[in-house]
């Protein structure tokens, strides 16, 4: 199992945009520093095509090589963007550029994209990643409020969970893991630990100053699970959150499935 934690403590403003209720004062802007980059300990080499694997648990996982990387859109195609870090990462000194790989032709990989619309996908090279692979997934079923953490096809941690409001709603689609970050206050708003996922609010463009980046965080509110309460960000227990981080160890890159509800 590919395990990558970029853990960041962050003090004062998330990248987490779409979290807070309405009557709870966004964090103030302040610095931030990383705490431990920790590297992937399973390798994978492109396959002709990831999409024909007989395993359908297993997910690749494509890391520039640098803080930006070139995207084409379609292969060896003319039409092309660039995507840094510093654009879509909290801490992006201290965080790999990460993507989920949902195809590969050759030396060739078409990966989800953390920018707007939600499920923007492009092609870039192979030789300008390095390439791993997890059998690791979240899936959030938003009808029941929950979510399941899957290692493979075993579920190994399933929570209750909050979400956002019908008038700023939690968007359904594929996403992925982009980052990891440590609030500095455990016990406050979000909690012990926050990911940062690969979409944005379907509703607001900026919150608290940022993009409106959709997370899943911990809370200090533990009246949240089973309701419909947020800005867009999936609330889960504390101690939930902890053993996703510290226990079960979810890497960068890891797909999140949110089923429409």
């Amino acid at each position: 199992m590919r395990r990558i934690v970029a853990l960041l403590t962050v003090v004062g403003a998330l990248a987490l945009a779409a979290c807070t209720p309405a009557t709870e004062p966004s964090p103030s802007p302040s610095a931030s520093s990383a705490v431990v980059a920790a590297q992937p300990t399973e390798t994978a080499s492109p396959s002709p095509s990831a999409t024909a694997s007989e395993d359908t648990t297993l997910s690749y996982i494509a890391t520039a090589r640098g803080t930006k990387i070139t995207v084409l859109k379609k292969p060896d195609g003319a039409e092309k963007t660039v995507i840094r870090a510093s654009d879509v990462l909290t801490v992006p000194d201290a965080t790999p550029l990460t993507f989920l790989v949902k195809q590969i032709q050759g030396s060739w990989l078409e990966v989800y994209l953390p920018i707007r619309p939600n499920g923007s996908t492009g092609w870039v090279a192979a030789d300008d990643v390095s390439l791993a692979a997890t059998h690791m997934s979240i899936e959030i079923d938003m009808a029941a409020y929950e979510l399941t953490v899957w290692d493979g096809e075993t579920a190994v941690l399933t929570t209750e969970i909050g979400l956002g409001t019908d008038e700023l709603p939690t968007p359904g689609g594929v996403y992925y893991v982009r980052e990891l970050l440590q609030p500095p206050d455990p016990d406050g708003i979000y909690g012990p630990y926050a990911y940062g996922l690969s979409g944005y609010s379907p509703v607001l463009d900026e919150f608290a100053g940022g993009d409106a980046v959709i997370g899943l965080h911990g809370t200090n509110d533990p009246d949240s699970f089973g309701r419909s309460v947020s800005h867009g960000c999936i609330r889960v227990p504390n101690g939930m959150i902890t053993e996703m981080v510290e226990a079960i160890g979810i890497p960068l890159g890891t797909p999140v499935y949110i089923d429409e509800a």
